[in-house]
Formats: structure tokens, sequence, C-alpha cells
């Protein structure tokens, strides 16, 4: 599998181009590091055709290894930080993702993971325990107030969803410095404002995100 950085999409099926493990967005650097996920999100653009995200084709071949993973960032000092995130569930690979932040923080990065908030539910333990020094920033997506709403856009795979990322979002925010939950305005049903004040009871920050606005 070759290693790029930055590859731009040809429109061939999954796999066949070289893969993007890394790729630049808003001065930061952020790692492609799997495809699976724990949810099927109506608004997602892989449930929707495209595995393309700002001119980045982010399909795998293959899952990439910690080394592959840590050659692709390159030089750190180009960005402000690296950022778990692709169009895959970037906890479900939890030891590859917490061995590339340890060979990065050693070199003195600034390391933030994008995630559906169901680690804990996923491997059955708490996880977010193995953030601690390792993990600067983590944002949750709960997409939205309810379970309801919730399940109706996000689809999980797993029951009690919605719960576990609110338990989730309690527990990491002992480990990691700055936590935030986003939520996207524009899905049906979605109340920005409940998000808010579910964000404000759990002592979180808050991010509104734009639906199909990706990137």
């Amino acid at each position: 599998m070759s290693i790029a950085t930055g590859s731009q999409s040809t429109g061939r099926p999954p796999g066949i181009d070289a893969d993007t493990l890394a790729y630049e967005l808003h001065g930061n650097c952020y790692l492609n590091i799997t495809r699976r996920c724990t949810l099927r999100c109506e608004f997602c653009p892989k449930f929707n055709g495209t595995w393309v995200v700002q001119d980045y084709d982010l399909s795998l071949g293959a899952e990439p290894d910690a080394d592959q993973l840590v050659a692709a960032v390159g030089d750190l000092a180009r960005y402000r930080e690296v950022v778990f995130c692709g169009l895959g569930e970037p906890t479900l690979r939890l030891d590859v993702l917490l061995e590339v932040a340890r060979r990065l923080k050693e070199r003195g990065a600034h390391v933030r993971i994008n995630t559906d908030g169901l680690a804990n539910l996923v491997h059955g333990r708490d996880v977010t325990t193995e953030f601690a020094g390792l993990i600067d920033s983590v944002s949750v997506s709960m997409n939205a107030q309810d379970a309801p709403t919730y399940e109706r856009h996000c689809r999980p795979k797993l029951e009690g969803a919605f719960d576990a990322i609110l338990d989730f979002v309690r527990k990491v925010k002992v480990h990691v410095p700055e936590v935030t939950l986003t939520a996207i305005d524009g899905l049906p049903g979605v109340d920005i404002d409940a998000c808010q004040r579910t964000a404000d009871e759990l002592g979180v920050s808050f991010r509104r995100r734009v639906l199909d606005v990706v990137g």
C-alpha cells in the first residue's frame, strides 16, 4: 500500500487508488485510519455514494499500521494539530490510535480525536483512562438532543448508544483537557439549543455543525 498525503479522488472503486492516510485541512493533519464505523448515519457521505471529503478520497483498501500513519504525518511543524478523523470511527482501532498518539506526542504534537463517543460501549470498558497524557482534545458527535432523534439519523448498531455517549463524555473530560460536543444544524427534529444545554450540563464545550458541510 502506498502512503499518500492528500491524494485526490480518481473516481476509482475503494482500494484501487493510493490510500489517503493523512490529509491536510484548516492547517491540521487528519489521519484516516479505518473505514469501519459503529454508526450508519444517513447524512454520512459514504452512505450516500461517495468517500470523498474536500477532494480527498478517503476510501481505504487496507487499514494502515502505526508506522505507516506516523510516516504519513511527516513534518509536524506544518500543522497546528493532528486529528484522528476519516470516514470511519478511529476508536475502533484503539491500540493503533494510542500508539500513534504516543509517538506523535513524544515529538510535541497536539492530538485530537473526532469520535462518535461509543468507544466504551464497543470495547466493554472505560477506555478514556488510556487517553490521559496522550490526547489533548476530543470532539464527540452527539448529533441530537435525545435518543429517538439520534437513532433516527445515526442508526447505531448497538443498543443504548445515546446514553453511552453522555457517559463517555462524563468520563473522558476527567482525562482529556478539551472536550467538545457537536451537533448538526439542519437535520430534521434536531434542536441545537437543546444540544447546547446538554453540553453545558455536562460541563464541556459545544460546536454547531452545518448539514452537508463536511471537512
